[in-house]
């Protein structure tokens, strides 16, 4: 399964990233998360997040790529599949940011996920991108 969202934010590459990184209150702007805990301290490569999304397993992603407001990778291993996040940011025109979110599934048994989850997969890419723009766009608080 590959699943790919973008989307155009009207915030900085630091406003998007500084809510992207803020791994913890992703379930305020996401229904897609119910419980992000580090368990290594930082977000920074090598790390581990358990990640508690509605109707799936709890899983832990590990960040394979930290590329400081320009990308996060994570990836995550169950049940014969590895399944891939990828976040990327890219300055836009004018102070906007271009946002990317992709997922990526592979493995013996991909195909059978595929099958079962694509449409929840894409639901939940659907909220967490919109989830991000509104949370890096809304206004700082006083």
């Amino acid at each position: 399964m590959e699943l790919v969202a973008e989307r155009d934010v009207h915030a900085s590459t630091a406003r998007v990233w500084a809510a992207l990184t803020d791994v913890q209150n992703w379930p305020r702007w996401t229904d897609s998360m119910r419980e992000l805990r580090l368990l290594d301290g930082s977000l920074g490569l090598g790390s581990r997040v358990r990640i508690v999304q509605p109707r799936l397993r709890p899983m832990v992603w590990t960040v394979i790529e930290f590329v400081v407001e320009r990308e996060l990778t994570w990836t995550a291993k169950a049940a014969g599949v590895v399944t891939t996040a990828t976040h990327s940011l890219r300055p836009g025109t004018d102070g906007t940011t271009r946002l990317r979110l992709g997922l990526h599934q592979r493995g013996l048994l991909a195909p059978v996920l595929t099958a079962l989850l694509e449409r929840r997969s894409r639901h939940y890419v659907e909220l967490e991108i919109d989830g991000l723009r509104a949370a890096a766009e809304a206004p700082l608080p006083q």
